[in-house]
This record gives structure tokens, sequence and C-alpha cells, in this order.
């Protein structure tokens, strides 16, 4: 049973799973911000093709 313990005590104290822990985080927090940037960009320009401005301009327009 105090082995138990030991092996507890010593696996509270090592600093290797936080770390990796900590770098998923970071990189699941990139990977969103990466997501949400990309998703903002692709609605700009999707507004801007579908202006009837711009399309009457080009020549596209109905």
């Amino acid at each position: 049973m105090i082995k138990w313990f030991a092996l507890a005590a010593r696996f509270l104290h090592e600093e290797d799973g936080p770390t990796a822990v900590e770098y998923a985080i970071m990189l699941a927090l990139i990977i969103l911000v990466c997501f949400s940037a990309i998703q903002a960009v692709g609605s700009n320009v999707n507004n801007k093709f579908n202006d009837p401005t711009l399309n009457t301009a080009l020549g596209n327009g109905s």
C-alpha cells in the first residue's frame, strides 16, 4: 500500500504531464483562433463578391 502512495506522490511531483497538457491547450487555442480568422475572412470575401454594386461594375449584374 505504501508503494501506491509513493507512486502517487511521485506522479504529483513530476512536471512532464502538466507541461504536455499545457502545450495541448495552447495548440487547441491556436487552432481555434486560426479557424475563426479563416471563417471571418471567408465571410468577408463572400459578401464582397455577392455585392450587387461590384457585380454591376464587373458586368455580371442581372
